[in-house]
């Protein structure tokens, strides 16, 4: 699929190249082998390097893909509604992890003040220099007056109350690539101990990985002639390793599980004292998540509007993705100390949170003003479009009532 992707421009292709020598000289350094977490993590967080980290853009029509809020204002507004109802019921706050374009948040800020609800202030954590300028900059054009209110973190606070609202944040963490073969597939000591793993680390991990019958391996990135390629290893991670096998899944099954999703919830659910995190991103609960027909996994990359599965493909010049285990999310919060307050489709969050109602603005009449809008909302609720591979889970603390955008179209039952 790679061979047939548009080629990039000079400069973008030196670009790729530096990053590339980035990673080829990390994985020498770990002794010829690095997890796809760490590739991943390099590929989009590296400084000044990594697809998030760099320049070029990544969002609406001229980057490589769209977002609810760059697709439709009426996501944003949306999204406002439920945020007054959390902070009606806690602290007059809102925190947006990884704001993109600045798109959701300026839109939220305006339905909010809109509707007399304006937060006392809006905190924006976001890893990208140049996003946040971006931010920023629309922040003022657009807000001007609301331009005290917000600011930006370069890490979570030590404390936090109000609404947390993260938008396809958690599809973008890395993720750990596990490969479940058959158990009588020889996997040769000798040959791993040559690759650098201890001894008997690999003798304990070897071990236990037989003890079904299957032999759990982690994929991991080598460096070759070409650029980079794929080799399983034995997992010597303990919490990785538990992780996996809890997982039943056919022999020859490759799929992911997400570390940094469980590090992230359990930091917010620490500092969160009372209110709601509010996740929106595509992804299904976990019987879904290891269907025996995904036995591929959900790793997709996104360059210019083109979605394929090669993440080797120009790196620092496309995104990486996996789709999100949302059990896994649910369960962490919980074990954390939060309350699971929802979980529904994107399609069913914004029609109980009122999206329909921002139709009646426009008069049907009106076909130039009307017709984008209704198209608008087709592809934010459609099964087809949006609506139903997104999904928005809310985990809480010392919130009394229930939330409105979970009132209808419950999916608790599914994780």
């Amino acid at each position: 699929m790679s061979a047939h992707l548009p080629l990039p421009a000079p400069e973008a292709a030196q670009h790729s190249a530096q990053l590339t020598e980035l990673v080829r000289s990390d994985i020498s350094a770990q002794g010829g082998w690095i997890t796809f977490a760490r590739y991943m993590e390099l590929a989009l967080y590296a400084p000044g390097l990594g697809y998030y980290t760099a320049g070029a853009h990544k969002f609406g029509e001229a980057g490589d893909f769209i977002t609810a809020p760059e697709l439709s204002p009426l996501f944003g507004r949306t999204v406002a509604r439920q945020v007054a109802e959390v902070m009606s019921q806690s602290v007059p706050h809102v925190m947006e992890l990884g704001a993109g374009s600045g798109k959701l948040a300026a839109d939220m800020l305006a339905e909010l003040e809109r509707i007399g609800s304006l937060p006392e202030s809006y905190s924006i954590l976001e890893v990208s220099a140049d996003l946040r300028e971006r931010q920023q900059a629309l922040l003022h054009e657009r807000l001007p007056h609301l331009a005290a209110r917000v600011h930006w973190l370069d890490a979570l606070p030590e404390t936090f109350g109000g609404a947390m609202v993260a938008n396809e944040v958690l599809d973008a963490l890395p993720v750990h690539l596990l490969h479940w073969r058959g158990g009588d597939t020889h996997v040769p000591e000798n040959e791993l101990e040559r690759d650098g793993l201890d001894a008997e680390a690999l003798t304990l991990a070897l071990s236990r990985l037989r003890e079904r019958g299957q032999v759990l391996l982690e994929r991991g990135v080598v460096a070759n002639d070409t650029g980079f390629g794929w080799q399983d290893r034995p997992i010597t991670d303990e919490e990785l390793l538990q992780a996996a096998q809890r997982i039943d899944v056919p022999d020859g099954y490759v799929s992911e599980i997400c570390l940094a999703q469980r590090g992230l919830i359990n930091s917010l659910a620490q500092r969160l004292q009372q209110g709601a995190l509010l996740f929106v991103d595509y992804g299904f609960g976990a019987r879904e998540f290891y269907h025996p027909q995904r036995s591929s996994g959900t790793l997709m990359c996104h360059y210019r509007h083109y979605a394929h599965d090669d993440p080797f493909f120009l790196p620092g010049l496309q995104d990486i993705t996996a789709h999100v285990n949302f059990t896994d999310a649910a369960e962490c919060g919980i074990d954390a100390g939060l309350e699971l307050l929802g979980y529904t489709t994107q399609a069913f969050f914004l029609l109980n949170c009122g999206i329909a109602d921002f139709m009646a603005e426009r008069a049907p009449e009106n076909l130039r003003d009307y017709q984008p809008l209704s198209a608008q909302l087709q592809k934010l609720t459609s099964p087809a479009e949006m609506g139903e591979l997104f999904k928005v889970i809310a985990l809480g603390k010392e919130m009394a009532n229930p939330l409105s955008g979970f009132a209808r179209g419950d999916l608790s039952r599914l994780l």
